[in-house]
């Protein structure tokens, strides 16, 4: 087996089409056909069905595809290492981060990463941390913010925890207003906007609800944090969210929840069987760098605490 011939799978399965396969690999079809053919003698069953023309990938050849995609994306990070080696001038860092993050303070890390190091591409996906965790395992990210697992939950990435976030009820300033502590039992009353499926925040809501005795009624599901915020300033009801992504929100009102309070613990996590490259490790030292400047300057968020 051959990077070359995982080259070539991976853009078989990615395109369905061998011809289009071959010219995005900068091939001729009948040589890219030959180390299919090639790759799938060595491995003993077929990667593709061809039936009536439609290319689509066999059993076997779905059980290579991530395989394949951690493969490449190791050797791309192996080849920007190296690079990285003449003094980070050169490099890439593909980045995840959740929505609270990428809200709250990922802007001003990455304005302080690209002082520093103004030679390294920076690729940021914001998404649930469902969503990253596995984008991370698959090779497709190098670092990730996310939210960490609780003690006993077993996983094979490395975590760095770095902050800790309330959640607290939001609502419109148009809406009548809640106490001043909320108790999470008596939001049974009230219409929620709910998370996408992939949102840590959406399965954290619906247990702490359960937890509390009841199912919440939900008005509109399926947003993004952007959209949920949106959602709830219009008055199509309230919605569990971190205090981070509150402020500068002036149509929006945040209530603390009383009793034992709902917190996530935010953690920088890499690969455990893939050391970070050079410039993951120069983004690790900015990023926490920069928390301790807000820590000494008090600017850290209401509700957010360091755990430095």
């Amino acid at each position: 087996m051959t990077l070359q011939q995982l080259v070539y799978f991976l853009a078989v399965a990615e395109t369905r089409h061998f011809t289009r396969a071959a010219r995005r690999a900068h091939v001729a079809q009948p040589s890219l056909s030959k180390q299919i053919h090639s790759l799938e003698t060595e491995l003993g069953a077929p990667l593709f069905s061809r039936a009536r023309g439609n290319v689509a990938l066999t059993a076997a050849g779905e059980a290579l595809l991530p395989i394949a995609r951690r493969i490449l994306s190791d050797v791309d990070s192996a080849r920007l290492e190296v690079a990285e080696l003449v003094g980070l001038r050169r490099g890439r860092i593909r980045l995840g981060a959740t929505p609270s993050v990428c809200v709250g303070v990922l802007a001003d890390v990455l304005r302080r990463y690209r002082d520093r190091y103004p030679g390294i591409q920076l690729e940021v996906e914001e998404s649930g941390s469902g969503d990253l965790t596995t984008a991370l395992l698959g090779g497709a990210l190098d670092l990730a913010l996310v939210i960490v697992p609780p003690q006993g939950v077993e996983t094979a990435l490395t975590m760095t925890p770095v902050l800790r976030e309330h959640l607290v009820v939001a609502s419109s300033v148009n809406a009548p207003e809640l106490p001043a502590k909320v108790r999470l039992e008596s939001l049974r009353d009230h219409q929620m906007v709910m998370f996408r499926q992939g949102y840590d925040l959406r399965e954290t809501t619906l247990h702490a609800c359960r937890e509390a005795g009841f199912e919440p009624k939900l008005a509109v599901q399926g947003g993004e944090m952007d959209a949920v915020l949106r959602f709830v300033e219009a008055g199509l009801g309230i919605a569990v969210v971190p205090s981070l992504v509150l402020p500068g929100r002036p149509g929006l009102r945040a209530t603390p929840l009383a009793g034992a309070p709902l917190r996530r613990t935010i953690g920088l996590a890499h690969r455990t069987d893939t050391p970070p490259t050079a410039a993951a490790r120069a983004f690790r030292s900015t990023l926490l760098d920069h928390i301790d400047a807000l820590v000494a300057a008090n600017a850290l968020p209401p509700g957010v605490e360091p755990l430095r």
